[in-house]
């Protein structure tokens, strides 16, 4: 069988899928970690995500210089924005459950805004990207709007949005994987 042009593009465009499958699985773990640990100090809580903010924003970086990717200015600046949200939780892990409740849901709003604006523009998944996105969004904008909201309602919240990028994030990689597979 004799590879096309095309095959060979999609198969380069494809090779990243293990990256997303990682990511994804990494968010899932730390969202079933931070649900299943909620009464754990907060500075626990501000290191786990911010580890996992710290990796996610190195993968999104990579990914960006990967010369395949869609929207690789917007896959890195949403990737530094991500690393250093991530280095700032796990620098100063700070004892105040607003502190870590700014910086999540500011996390939140960018993920949100970044991931409906990929809504619009992707055709494939749309609906969940819209639906991940709006809810991202509105659990961002109801943690800044109150970020002396109780320890347990964040850790609710943040693991919540977590587990729901980590399952997005899998999918789009297994998805990957799978039309890789295919040429």
């Amino acid at each position: 069988m004799v590879e096309t042009a095309y095959d060979a593009e999609v198969r380069s465009a494809t090779s990243g899928w293990w990256l997303l499958l990682l990511v994804g699985l990494l968010s899932f773990v730390a969202g079933v970690v931070i649900l299943l640990k909620p009464g754990d100090s907060l500075p626990t809580l501000a290191v786990i995500a911010g580890i996992f903010l710290l990796l996610d924003g190195l993968l999104e970086i990579v990914a960006s210089l990967w010369r395949s990717t869609p929207n690789r200015g917007m896959v890195a600046l949403f990737g530094t924005i991500t690393a250093i949200i991530g280095v700032l939780l796990i620098r100063h892990p700070v004892s105040g459950v607003a502190a870590v409740a700014l910086l999540v849901g500011l996390w939140l709003i960018v993920a949100g805004l970044i991931r409906t604006i990929v809504a619009v523009e992707e055709i494939e998944h749309r609906a969940w990207h819209a639906f991940a996105g709006v809810l991202e969004l509105v659990a961002g904008i109801v943690i800044v709007a109150s970020p002396d909201i109780g320890f347990a309602t964040l850790a609710i919240l943040v693991g919540i949005g977590f587990i729901l990028n980590g399952i997005g994030i899998g999918a789009l990689g297994w998805g990957m994987h799978q039309v890789g597979r295919s040429t």
